[in-house]
């Protein structure tokens, strides 16, 4: 996968909340992919492992990963709740989006 290209034109506030909008659907969408690579993992740790010892270390390592995730899943909320403003008066008759996408 490709990063996505971002300009750097002048763009209006709408178009400015419009991206980061889309930037917090790509972190969930990466999100979304750590948490079933930590779960793929679980199962093959239990698939291939009698150890308990193995298995405590397995379960650490992917409670820590969660845990990152979800500090980053409440930054994401406050990115979303900051825009949520500005995009609901971009729905207004009166702006007229000036970029893009």
């Amino acid at each position: 996968m490709s990063m996505p290209k971002i300009e750097c034109e002048h763009i209006d506030k709408c178009c400015a909340a419009s991206s980061l909008l889309q930037s917090i659907a790509l972190e969930e969408t990466a999100i979304s992919h750590i948490l079933n690579a930590e779960g793929e993992k679980l199962q093959k740790g239990i698939s291939l492992s009698c150890n308990l010892k193995e298995l405590i270390e397995i379960n650490k390592s992917v409670e820590n990963m969660v845990d990152k995730l979800i500090t980053l899943e409440t930054v994401l909320k406050t990115k979303l709740d900051l825009i949520n403003p500005i995009l609901d008066n971009c729905d207004k008759p009166h702006h007229k989006p000036e970029c893009e996408s």
